[in-house]
């Protein structure tokens, strides 16, 4: 992995950094293979249960690296999509930390986290159209679920930056900070989920984002699928020992 992306952990919990702030964390190669590297690292290994994604130097990612694309330097892992995560994201569940500018490819990589949290004066938006360009890294396809339809068809054809308070309005954003606190909070927030089991965690995430897509006829034969798994694990077994032994449990992974 290189500079262009650091990773650092807290408990259970994998910190992952764009680091490019003389670009704005604009996303070239480097930084969708570090990305990318630090999501299977994240997703291989029992002792973590949930990433964070931030920026350094107080913008989190501000899309593409215009510059790079126009010199070849390809920003898309392939089999993860854009930044090495918007096609396939973690199984695990993924915290963004935003400060400063999440637009274009930035805002398209907050989408594909499962919870956000906001810096009050960060800003979001998809300005593809200014450019000529259209935001198919996942931003047209997961906006409309995440806030009102025509509330999205405005962010997403006027191109205009929205304020993270109006975004939080729109229950796009789950905590607001103040400016520099988003990392602080979003970490407050993974060690609390941390504390749970990371199968169940991971269980739990897969059946909310998968069951979009089930019918009514077949969503609990699938969910049993996902979930038999999880009930004959060690863990499943600890969770209750420990809860009749009033001590808190040590989970496995397994």
């Amino acid at each position: 992995m290189s500079d262009a992306v650091l990773t650092e952990e807290d408990g259970a919990v994998l910190v992952i950094t764009i680091n490019r702030p003389e670009a704005r964390n604009a996303v070239n190669g480097d930084v969708a293979r570090g990305i990318a590297a630090a999501v299977e690292e994240l997703d291989s290994r029992k002792d973590l249960s949930i990433g964070i994604l931030t920026g350094a130097g107080g913008t989190f990612c501000s899309g593409m690296d215009l510059k790079g694309f126009l010199t070849g330097d390809n920003p898309i892992v392939e089999g993860r999509g854009f930044a090495g995560i918007t096609q396939r994201p973690p199984a695990k569940p993924m915290i963004a930390a935003v400060e400063g500018y999440a637009l274009a490819g930035g805002c398209e990589v907050a989408l594909s986290c499962d919870m956000v949290v906001a810096a009050r004066d960060a800003n979001f938006g998809l300005p593809e159209p200014k450019r000529g360009l259209v935001a198919g890294a996942g931003g047209l396809l997961r906006l409309p679920n995440r806030i009102p339809f025509h509330i999205a068809m405005e962010i997403a054809l006027t191109g205009d930056k929205y304020s993270a308070e109006r975004m939080a309005e729109l229950g796009f954003v789950n905590r607001l900070t103040e400016s520099g606190g988003a990392l602080a909070a979003a970490k407050e927030l993974a060690l609390k989920v941390a504390e749970n089991a990371p199968l169940a965690l991971a269980a739990t995430k897969r059946i909310i984002v998968e069951s979009t897509d089930w019918t009514s006829a077949d969503q609990w034969e699938k969910q049993q699928e996902i979930t038999l798994p999880v009930f004959s694990s060690k863990d499943a077994q600890e969770g209750p020992a420990a809860f009749a032994e009033k001590r808190k449990p040590n989970w496995k992974g397994e």
